[in-house]
């Protein structure tokens, strides 16, 4: 049986797309749900890393070394669509929760958009 895949949405994404991935049986947390929906960076990131989640994201930002030094952590995907409606993010996001393992995106960082996917190993 394969391991499954704990996600952590930040304040930005919708809640249908939480809905979406519960759906397809994926264990989903947003931050509004854990008090977290005006949480800064380091703060949704220390989070999703206490309950061991790959946290899923709009935030440019993400993408940003100056804020956000990894050490280890479970995998951040980083979301590239516009416009960014609920529909947008699930078409990109869950063909590639469907092929990976939790295990494959621990400590990096992906950039999915809906022609490319860049992989950013983010620590040792």
């Amino acid at each position: 049986m394969p391991e499954a895949i704990r996600l952590y949405l930040d304040q930005m994404i919708q809640t249908r797309v939480a809905h979406l991935l519960r759906q397809e049986e994926f264990d989903v947390l947003r931050a509004s749900e854990t008090g977290q929906s005006r949480a800064d960076d380091q703060e949704i990131l220390r989070f999703a890393v206490s309950q061991q989640r790959i946290l899923v994201t709009l935030d440019e930002h993400f993408g940003d070394w100056v804020v956000l030094p990894l050490s280890t952590h479970f995998g951040v995907i980083r979301i590239k669509v516009s416009p960014t409606t609920s529909d947008n993010i699930v078409r990109i996001l869950l063909p590639f929760l469907r092929r990976i393992s939790p295990c494959q995106i621990q400590n990096h960082l992906v950039i999915l958009s809906a022609n490319r996917e860049k992989w950013i190993t983010t620590a040792a």
